[in-house]
């Protein structure tokens, strides 16, 4: 089949180069338009973008899939959305033949939205996985073509699950396009309870050190690496980049931060939490007892 292929972060590569690897004619990447990245904001292409490039292959780069992306798209068999970052509207839904299927990661109807395995980890999900359905008008709601689950482990973080499941993603992507190419395969509707997984913000991302222990330290694996787990100390920020649970050692307030046995503990709502890893502001991610060191405090409290 002639394929369209829509994405832009680096989770949707892997389906990117498994279907130009394929039998199938990728004709024609639309991406986001270059970002300012970095601290001298230089205009960097997207990762589908770079990576198109490589296997030289036609690229659009659009914000908006307006009248230029649905000129582009007509003709082509199937369009294949992974991850892109904006909505597909009609009359550009309707312009392949066989219309638009979405990767998702997550198990719909469970986290439709943005930052699905985001919100998942956040929530404490077990099991998240990969989702392959028809793309319609309402959001992340169409009929599913195939999917695969994977257990989210007690340290996994949001990058480590996205990693993963755009890698068993896109081999699920792969057969579905192979058995539509055949006309094998039917789509079954969504069922079950549908929860949101809206964009992360800064807030989701601030720490509430009276919340219960777990609850921080899946905020914390969602939300790394992006936006990053952070708490104020004083004036200061200070991000947290891996915790875990110390449920053996004494109760502290919430927010109170004290070495205790060679172990930077922090006090939440039930059990302290140990920091591992955290980042100073306008400073490189460090081990928590070097940047203790050079606090030099008997105790803290963050905010």
């Amino acid at each position: 089949m002639k394929l369209v292929f829509a994405g832009t972060p680096q989770a949707a590569v892997p389906s990117l180069a498994a279907l130009a690897g394929s039998d199938h004619d990728v004709t024609l990447v639309l991406t986001r338009e270059d970002a300012p990245l970095g601290r001298k904001r230089v205009l960097t292409p997207s990762p589908v973008a770079a990576t198109a490039d490589a296997l030289g292959l036609p690229v659009l780069k659009t914000n908006r899939l307006g009248d230029e992306a649905t000129d582009a798209v007509t003709g082509a068999d199937l369009g294949v959305i992974v991850a892109y970052g904006g909505l597909v509207r009609e009359p550009l839904l309707s312009a392949p033949r066989l219309g638009w299927i979405n990767l998702h990661f997550s198990l719909l109807p469970r986290w439709r939205g943005a930052a699905p395995v985001q919100r998942a980890l956040i929530a404490g999900d077990d099991v998240t996985g990969a989702a392959v359905f028809q793309l319609v008008p309402e959001l992340d709601a169409g009929p599913v073509f195939g999917r695969v689950t994977h257990p989210v482990g007690a340290a996994d973080t949001s990058g480590d699950l996205l990693d993963v499941l755009s890698l068993r993603g896109a081999d699920l992507l792969l057969q579905v396009v192979a058995e539509l190419a055949a006309g094998t395969v039917r789509a079954v509707p969504q069922t079950g309870e549908v929860t949101l997984a809206p964009k992360l913000t800064l807030d989701d991302a601030r720490i509430d050190w009276s919340a219960a222990a777990d609850a921080i330290g899946n905020r914390i694996r969602g939300v790394t690496p992006e936006p990053g787990a952070f708490t104020t100390i004083g004036d200061a920020r200070l991000k947290i980049a891996e915790a875990a649970p110390a449920a053996d050692a004494a109760s502290q307030p919430p927010g109170h931060i004290r070495l205790v046995d060679g172990r930077v503990l922090v006090g939440t709502g039930t059990h302290p939490l140990e920091l591992r890893r955290v980042q100073p502001a306008g400073k490189k991610p460090m081990p928590a007892t070097d940047w203790w060191r050079g606090v030099a405090a008997a105790e803290l409290v963050a905010s």
